[in-house]
């Protein structure tokens, strides 16, 4: 038994004799952020987005978009330069159509990894359209429509508002804090959820993962990851 301590002990100091090595390879990565003017209560459309992608409500009349690009491999040193010009084979335009209309779309390369931080005014209203990864919306009141193929949705709303809720997934669970009435499809996995009638109108879709919809005081911090900056 001691012995097998002992080759065990000396492979994992092998392995950490090859860690220096390791970290001479890195990510390579490209961050950017822009910033407009925006009314509140316009319409905010995302388009083709994929990775991480948060949406946070704040008090300001501007929308403010922060994409931090990413290679999914790690690059030593003399690969970073070639490596550095596959990111630019995603690109993020965004389109100020007018004061109270704004497109967000990507043109994407898969092998590319985007993460998405959006601030917008409050009550805007949101039209998502995500591929695969995760979407995380929160402390936004306006009507929201959100679609996403793979992953999962999460919607962080005040519960001082009324939402008139539509969610459903083709393979996945839903759960909210709202009343509602929740359905199960005979013969399939996917569920769906409905609220009353109310004010403001929530539509949800997921193909192949999971819809949450949480209640939150106003008074109440956000997630971390949508904090806005100060």
């Amino acid at each position: 038994m001691r012995g097998n301590l002992a080759i065990l002990f000396f492979e994992l100091g092998l392995l950490g004799m090859t860690l220096p090595i390791s970290e001479a390879e890195q990510r390579v990565e490209a961050t950017k952020t822009e910033r407009f003017s925006f009314a509140p209560g316009g319409v905010i459309r995302v388009n083709s987005s994929y990775g991480t992608l948060n949406v946070e409500g704040w008090d300001r009349p501007e929308v403010e978009i922060a994409v931090v690009k990413s290679t999914q491999k790690y690059y030593e040193l003399k690969q970073r330069e070639n490596a550095a010009t596959r990111l630019e084979r995603v690109r993020i335009t965004t389109e100020r159509i007018s004061d109270t209309e704004l497109a967000i779309s990507t043109h994407q390369d898969r092998k590319i990894s985007v993460d998405y931080e959006i601030h917008v005014p409050r009550d805007s209203r949101l039209e998502i359209h995500h591929g695969t990864g995760q979407v995380l919306v929160a402390n936004v009141t306006g009507d929201i429509q959100a679609t996403g193929h793979r992953g999962d949705l999460v919607l962080m709303l005040p519960d001082t508002g009324a939402y008139s809720i539509d969610a459903k997934t083709k393979v996945g669970v839903v759960t909210s804090d709202f009343a509602g009435d929740l359905h199960r499809r005979r013969y399939l996995l996917g569920e769906r959820f409905a609220g009353p009638s109310a004010t403001h109108r929530v539509y949800l879709r997921m193909g192949f993962g999971g819809i949450t919809i949480k209640s939150f005081p106003p008074e109440a911090e956000p997630p971390a990851s949508v904090t806005a900056r100060q």
